[in-house]
């Protein structure tokens, strides 16, 4: 019980710390025990192990230490401007040390002392002479409270706020070194199974601790950060893996036993193209999970143009063959419009009675679409938020297809599986690529099925970036795109912070156009997410109709709207999008059989990062490469919205470097699950403690994605 006490220890009990020190360490990041500060990890280190020449300092921005004698010193200036100046030299050169904090103490320290120094710091140069603000000064022959190793020292993340209290990464580290210290001759208690341990030659937790902070050498640092990595990745993929089990067992799905004649009539008489080997492929195992008695929970994941939307159809047949209604639910009215008009046309050779239902229907036409899904008349109702509202009643919902599920939230998704008992099927399917890594952490606990392949006769689309100077050329190519009777997009980017300023960018942009596009040649149309719904749709409605060869628009038309004539996407400041943004819009064009194009306009001054991200939208039209590339360049992020908060904090592992470790980490999971899923067996009396822990304190809602 020892080791456990000391670790929930608050953090104030610790020398050096006090109140005070503990109100900033609790405030700026979250520690408040002896064990959040072991887990507060350096997010580098620097070698000490070696003693530079002064001769020898080539550039500046690196660490380096150096040992000699501090020949003099000054105070120079007067109170807020006063600093402390002092030279020091190793023979070979010469270095000023300044200090502009801690004047006294320094100078006390000076005064009494005229010994040898080794001092620690980044040189820099000012005034044609190399200097050092701050450097730490060390001792060679004083004994040190601290018994942990040295020479690859610690770097932590910091606050302005926490250095005014005298907690900068120095402080940090020092206070990280007491700590260890007093641990050195107690027990940490392990966190994973002996027989895990040694299977993957992993460290122990108490020597993964010390060397994440103060390690021995390189090596034992790799072996700490893998250790520490493969526990965080092992325990978020055995709490996904755990609760899919347990929805498993909780939740009963309908049997859909046959595919019956409204599917196959659809199929052999509607279709109007093949299905790709993709859409046939997922298919077949959402077919699978509809006939085997348990609750599906499946992602659909497909590029833009994939065949979502049509296999969604298919899979909404399959449950009225077997007596259940479906539901669809999309993020915007447009959207949902959209699916309705399209999924109707599809079936209008079939007696099977579709509905909308979004904020916009009308009262009458509300209470007899209740009336009708109330009764089982309607087979397939398609809406907005509008259908998870308490008033909406299904005589026998079966099937839940939610399009583009990152934008709902947690709670929204939840009331939709609560309009029938047992649960509905639920199909989530997204246009955003999600990197693999990425979908095993967030959608764990979710079957995936991806359609990769586009429909035949798609070309890819043309993208390439032009520069504000090349304005002219830009439009050249849109009156000769029109001309061969294409329509064009041209979007306009959102700013959270000023919506005004967009729509004076829009306006300023209808104007050029207007001037380079003049009426009754070419027609122009505009929207934008501050005009009414009627105004809007009457300018899409234009659009659609090919009455305007030009739409100017905010990111309103991101998803889902499907123009097989307009062939032309032009993005302007297209550096101010996220790649994923990019490559949603690009989506918009290439719907029919003509080449398409994707024009990226920024401005003539790029960032490494805004050029990178232009040149990998140019280089590939592939969702998956791009969803790699953005991974990769930003991190996880919040890439996914609103769902799952929490579950990409991770304190050490990066999914975007670890996919090796995360991928190995599932397979154990899920293995050590088929062998022992209640966990009773005696091995795994720990991963059984540590899970149960982790699945109380943390607010997870895998189980109603």
């Amino acid at each position: 019980m020892e080791s456990i006490d000391i670790l929930n220890t608050p953090i104030e009990f610790l020398k050096g710390v006090g109140p005070k020190r503990a109100a900033t360490l609790q405030k700026e990041f979250n520690i408040f025990t002896f064990r959040d500060l072991l887990y507060n990890f350096p997010y580098r280190h620097v070698d000490k192990s070696t003693v530079y020449r002064i001769i020898d300092i080539q550039a500046e921005g690196s660490y380096m230490q150096f040992k000699g004698r501090i020949t003099s010193y000054q105070i120079i200036g007067q109170q807020r401007n006063k600093r402390l100046s002092a030279q020091f030299t190793d023979g070979t050169g010469t270095l000023e040390l300044v200090w502009f904090n801690g004047i006294k103490w320094i100078e006390d320290i000076l005064k009494a002392n005229h010994k040898e120094w080794i001092i620690f710091g980044k040189p820099t140069l000012f005034n044609h002479k190399w200097n050092m603000s701050h450097p730490e000064l060390i001792d060679p022959t004083a004994k040190s409270e601290q018994t942990v190793p040295q020479h690859f020292y610690p770097i932590y993340n910091t606050s302005e706020k926490a250095k005014k209290s005298g907690l900068d990464s120095k402080s940090i580290a020092k206070l990280t070194a007491l700590l260890l210290t007093q641990l050195m001759s107690r027990n940490i208690q392990e966190t994973l199974s002996p027989n895990l341990i040694e299977v993957h030659h992993l460290l122990g937790l108490k020597s993964a601790l010390f060397n994440i902070h103060y390690p021995q050498s390189q090596n034992h640092l790799a072996m700490a950060q893998y250790r520490l990595k493969f526990e965080e990745l092992f325990y978020v993929q055995l709490k996904l893996l755990k609760l899919k089990l347990i929805n498993s067992k909780r939740y009963r799905g309908h049997i859909f036993a046959q595919v019956g004649e409204n599917f196959n009539f659809f199929y052999h008489h509607c279709l109007k193209f093949e299905l790709t080997g993709a859409q046939k492929r997922v298919i077949k195992e959402i077919r699978a999970d509809l006939k085997s008695g348990q609750q599906m929970n499946r992602l659909l994941q497909g590029d833009v143009g994939s065949g979502k939307t049509i296999t969604a159809l298919l899979v909404m047949l399959i449950a009225l063959d077997n007596g259940f209604q479906s539901c669809l639910m999309a993020p915007t009215e447009i959207l949902a419009t959209q699916h309705y008009e399209n999924i109707t046309k599809q079936l209008r050779n079939m007696n099977i009675q579709v509905a909308l239902l979004t904020g916009s229907s009308k009262t009458s036409e509300r209470k007899s679409i209740l009336e009708k899904l109330k009764n089982g008349e309607i087979s397939i109702l398609i809406g907005t938020h509008a259908l998870i509202e308490n008033e909406v009643v299904f005589k026998n919902l079966g099937l839940a297809v939610i399009d583009e599920q990152h934008r709902f939230g947690v709670e929204q998704r939840a009331k939709l599986w609560k309009k029938n008992v047992p649960p509905p099927h639920i199909l989530v399917m997204t246009a955003t690529p999600i990197p693999r890594t990425l979908a095993m952490t967030l959608y764990g606990d979710l079957d995936l099925s991806i359609i990769d392949e586009l429909p035949k006769g798609r070309k890819p689309i043309i993208t390439k970036h032009l520069y504000e100077k090349d304005r002219l050329l830009l439009f050249g190519f849109i009156k000769k795109q029109i001309a061969l009777g294409r329509q064009v997009f041209v979007v306009y980017p959102l700013i959270k912070e000023s919506e005004t300023m967009d729509l004076l960018n829009l306006e300023a942009g209808f104007e050029a156009m207007s001037h380079a596009f003049p009426l009754p040649q070419y027609a122009i149309s505009m929207v934008h997410g501050k005009m009414k719904n009627e105004v809007k749709d009457f300018e899409m409605q234009r659009f659609i109709k090919n009455e305007t060869s030009i739409l100017l628009s905010t990111t309103v038309i991101e998803v889902g709207i499907d123009i097989p004539n307009a062939s032309v996407m032009v993005i302007e400041n297209a550096e101010r999008f996220g790649l994923s943004q990019l490559h949603q819009l690009r989506g918009r064009v290439g719907r029919g059989s003509d080449q398409s194009y994707c024009i990226l306009m920024s401005g003539d001054k790029l960032t490494n990062e805004g050029k990178k991200r232009l040149e990998a939208m140019v280089s590939t039209t592939d969702g998956f490469e791009i969803a790699n590339f953005d991974l990769k360049l930003r991190g996880p992020g919040d890439l996914q919205g609103t769902q799952q908060s929490g579950i990409l904090d991770f304190k050490i592992a990066d999914i975007s470097k670890d996919e090796k470790i995360l991928t190995l980490t599932r397979e154990i999971a899920s293995k050590l699950l088929e062998n022992d899923p209640n966990l009773t067996h005696p091995e795994h009396v720990i991963v059984a403690q540590q899970l149960k822990e982790k699945l109380k304190s943390e607010h997870f809602f895998g189980m109603i994605s």
